[in-house]
C-alpha cells in the first residue's frame, strides 16, 4: 500500500469523525434548548429568579441588603468557601453572544 492510501484513509476517517461529532453537537443542542424550556416553566411556576440548585449564597437576590462587593468575589480565581461549588461546573453554554 501507498503513502499516499494511507493519507487518504486517514483523511477519510477524520472526516467522518468531524461528521460525526457535528451531528452529535446538533442532536445535543435540541436536547438542551428543550431542556431549558423546561427549566424555564419551573422557575416561572415557583416564582423564583433563577433555579436554585443550591442554597448556600454570598448574597442575597435584593439590592438593599446583599454586600456591594459580592458580585465581584465571583470570578474565576477566587477561593471557594462553601463545599458544594466543587460539584457543579461553571455552565457551557449560558446563550449569549
Amino acid at each position: 500500500m501507498r503513502p499516499s492510501h494511507l493519507l487518504f484513509i486517514f483523511l477519510l476517517l477524520l472526516t467522518v469523525i468531524d461528521g460525526t461529532l457535528y451531528l452529535h453537537a446538533k442532536r445535543l443542542g435540541s436536547d438542551i434548548k428543550d431542556e431549558q424550556a423546561l427549566q424555564e416553566i419551573a422557575v416561572a411556576g415557583l416564582g423564583l429568579t433563577d433555579l436554585a440548585v443550591a442554597t448556600e449564597a454570598r448574597y442575597t437576590r435584593h439590592p438593599a441588603v446583599s454586600d456591594p462587593m459580592a458580585p465581584f468575589m465571583d470570578h474565576p480565581g477566587a477561593i471557594e468557601h462553601f463545599p458544594t461549588g466543587s460539584f457543579w461546573n461553571a455552565p457551557e453554554n449560558t446563550g449569549t453572544r
